[in-house]
């Protein structure tokens, strides 16, 4: 779900611009960013690629809370009084991202007006998002919640839309939805049958996969 770019702020200025407390980094494919219980010191904006947010619990089992893309931030909980991650964010892809002190951005917010509200919307949007992820986990099938996961994954409705997604497995999707694999790859081949996605040239979504969201 990528932030709406405010009119009022150059996220492409802001967003490339180097200095004390912000880099530009590059991870490869099934990179690990940051790990869950490591020091929350920084957050990050997406410039490229895609990013995993999960959560392992102390018996290994891990949840995947969401995918993140182009514009989007992560990372942002230490901004708050939280000393360390409580997630872990890994790449899907060739990530590039924007690396912020947790100082040098709330100098910013400070100082800059625009990136406080630009940043707002993203935290408003997120908790719209989260929100919406506890109604369909908690009211939605199997089906509906996995039609839902990959309509999001390709952007659907937002400034980005891409019907082509990165390559991603079906235990990851199934950790998304809260299924099981076997019920992941039930419905993808139904799907593919319907003619909703198909493979050639990578995974790619017909947006009337919505229908299935939308039935009754």
């Amino acid at each position: 779900m990528p932030t709406r770019k405010s009119a009022e702020f150059n996220t492409k200025a802001f967003f490339s611009h180097k200095g004390p407390g912000r880099s530009i980094v590059s991870f490869s494919k099934d990179a690990a960013i940051y790990l869950q219980g490591a020091p929350a010191d920084s957050l990050f904006y997406v410039l490229s690629g895609r990013v995993k947010i999960s959560v392992t619990s102390r018996q290994g089992k891990e949840a995947v809370i969401a995918i993140l893309g182009l514009d989007e931030f992560f990372g942002e909980g230490c901004l708050t009084a939280q000393q360390v991650r409580l997630a872990s964010a890994r790449t899907l892809a060739d990530t590039s991202v924007m690396k912020l002190s947790k100082m040098e951005m709330l100098r910013a917010l400070r100082q800059q007006p625009a990136l406080s509200k630009f940043f707002m919307e993203h935290l408003l949007l997120r908790s719209i998002r989260v929100e919406a992820d506890l109604v369909d986990q908690l009211f939605n099938s199997s089906e509906k919640r996995l039609a839902r996961t990959l309509l999001l994954l390709s952007n659907y409705g937002q400034a980005h839309p891409q019907r082509a997604v990165p390559r991603i497995s079906q235990e990851t999707l199934a950790d998304m939805i809260g299924s099981t694999r076997s019920r992941v790859n039930f419905f993808m081949n139904k799907f593919k049958k319907m003619g909703l996605i198909e493979y050639k040239g990578g995974l790619k979504i017909n947006t009337a996969l919505l229908n299935i969201v939308l039935h009754d």
